[in-house]
């Protein structure tokens, strides 16, 4: 039993809840020595991050990590982010990108 949606853990919503309830942001950071990173905010532990970051990484080629409710990617990967948020369960309206 999941002990938020009270459903068998093979008919939890608890996901599928979380992803449609927040807005994503998505936006470039620069690091040290010149480095892009793409960031995308609002993501909760009950979307399941671990899940969401693999797929991005092995869709983008990439490395990244999960931090602070954020993923964070190596890279400049705004105009490919949102096809891929999309096809992972997001609508086209929760997802901000600035520039």
């Amino acid at each position: 039993m999941c002990p938020n949606c009270g459903l068998p853990k093979d008919l939890c919503i608890c996901e599928t809840l979380a992803k449609e309830e927040k807005k994503i942001e998505v936006f470039l950071d620069n690091r040290r020595y010149g480095k892009s990173m793409t960031m995308v905010s609002n993501i909760s532990k009950d979307m399941n991050p671990g899940q969401i970051l693999s797929e991005l990484k092995r869709s983008l080629a990439c490395g990244g990590t999960y931090k602070n409710g954020m993923i964070e990617l190596q890279g400049n990967h705004l105009r490919k982010i949102e096809s891929l948020l999309i096809k992972l369960g997001f609508s086209k309206d929760q997802i901000k990108i600035k520039d």
